[in-house]
C-alpha cells in the first residue's frame, strides 16, 4: 500500500527528466540529421515565355516564338549512399511548341545532361562520382538550409562560373513567402564553335570558329528559408555568335526577356517547401518546446506528489508511537 503511493509520483517524475532530456536532444542532434539534402529526389520544373531562336532548318533566327525550359532532377540513390553525398542527374532542354513534346530530348533545340553532387549537409559542390562540369558556388538547384538575407554565389552553368545574386527582401508565391534573390550577367564569351563561315558574316571562308557569347538580364529566385528549396525562378538568357575577334552579334542562338517557373511548377515546389519546412520545424521547435513545458509540468507534478507521499507516510508511520 505504502509503495503504491509512490508509484504515480515517481512515474510522473521519470516521464517529466525523460522529456526534458529528450528535447534537446531532438534539437541538437536529430534536427542535424533532418537537414540533408534528399537523394531520392524526382522532380521536373518547367520555364515558359517568348523569344528568338535559331531555327537550323531555314538557317536564320525566328523571333516572338513561345519557349519552353524543361529541367528533370533524378538522384542516383545507389551512388548517394555509397559516396555520402548527394548525387542528381539533371537533364535540361529547351523547346520551341514544333519540338513538343519530344519523344526524344536529342531532338529539342537544346539540351544538356549534367551531374550534380553535394555535401548534403551544407550544400558545397563535391568533385567525385563522375560530376559533371567541375562547378562551384554556394546554391544552384538549391541552396544551403537555414538561407540567409545576404547575397549567394550562383553557379550558371551557361556562363560555366558563379555569380552573385544579391539579397532584394522577401516575396510571396502562391502566398508562401520566401527570400528573393536576384542578379545579370554581362555579356561573357563561353567558347567557340565551327560553323560555316556565312553565318556569322564571312561568305568566303567556308567553316570558321566562331565565338559563343552569352548574357542573362535578369536573374531572379524566390527561396524557401529553412529548406533552401527554389520556389520560383526567371531568367532572362541570351546566346550568340560572333565571327572571330567581331565585337557585335552575327547570330542570336537564343534570346528571351524573361522565362519564369509556369503557375504549376511554382504550386509544386511550395507543396513541398511548405511541407519540409513543417517537418524541420516540428523537430527543431515544436517537439522539443512542447516537450521541454510538458517534461517541467511533470517534473513537477511528481515532486509535489512524491513530497506528499513522504510526508503522509511518516505521520502513517508516527502514528503507533503515538497511541503508545
Amino acid at each position: 500500500m505504502r509503495r503504491t503511493a509512490f508509484t504515480l509520483p515517481l512515474a510522473l517524475l521519470g516521464a517529466g527528466v525523460f522529456l526534458l532530456v529528450l528535447a534537446p536532444l531532438l534539437a541538437g542532434h536529430v534536427l542535424p540529421h533532418a537537414k540533408r539534402t534528399p537523394v531520392d529526389t524526382d522532380t521536373t520544373t518547367i520555364f515558359t515565355g517568348t523569344g528568338s531562336y535559331f531555327d537550323t532548318s531555314a538557317l536564320k533566327t525566328v523571333d516572338d516564338r513561345r519557349l519552353t525550359i524543361t529541367r528533370q532532377v533524378r538522384g542516383d540513390v545507389a551512388d548517394s549512399l555509397r559516396s555520402g553525398n548527394a548525387v542528381w542527374d539533371v537533364s535540361t532542354s529547351v523547346d520551341a511548341d514544333h519540338t513538343l513534346p519530344a519523344t526524344d530530348v536529342r531532338d529539342s533545340l537544346q539540351w544538356t545532361l549534367e551531374r550534380w553532387v553535394t555535401d548534403r549537409a551544407t550544400n558545397e559542390p563535391v568533385h567525385c562520382c563522375e560530376e559533371t562540369p567541375v562547378f562551384d558556388g554556394e546554391a544552384y538547384l538549391k541552396f544551403p538550409f537555414d538561407v540567409e538575407e545576404r547575397s549567394y554565389r550562383w553557379w550558371d552553368g551557361t556562363l560555366g562560373a558563379a555569380v552573385r545574386l544579391g539579397y532584394a527582401g522577401r516575396t510571396r508565391v502562391q502566398g508562401y513567402e520566401g527570400l528573393r534573390f536576384t542578379g545579370s550577367v554581362e555579356p561573357t564569351r563561353t567558347g567557340v564553335r565551327q560553323v560555316p563561315g556565312r553565318l556569322v558574316g564571312r561568305p568566303r571562308t567556308p567553316q570558321v570558329l566562331a565565338e559563343e557569347w552569352y548574357a542573362n538580364s535578369g536573374i531572379e529566385l524566390v527561396v524557401d528559408q529553412a529548406t533552401g528549396r527554389i520556389v520560383f525562378a526567371a531568367i532572362g538568357p541570351r546566346k550568340t555568335l560572333r565571327a572571330p575577334g567581331a565585337k557585335k552579334d552575327a547570330v542570336v542562338l537564343l534570346d528571351s526577356d524573361r522565362l519564369a517557373f509556369t503557375a504549376a511548377t511554382q504550386r509544386h515546389q511550395v507543396a513541398l517547401a511548405s511541407a519540409d519546412s513543417r517537418r524541420l520545424a516540428l523537430l527543431g521547435t515544436t517537439v522539443p518546446l512542447a516537450g521541454a513545458i510538458l517534461g517541467v509540468l511533470l517534473t513537477a507534478g511528481g515532486t509535489v506528489l512524491l513530497v506528499r507521499a513522504g510526508r503522509r507516510r511518516r505521520v502513517a508511520e508516527a502514528a503507533p508511537d503515538q497511541l503508545t
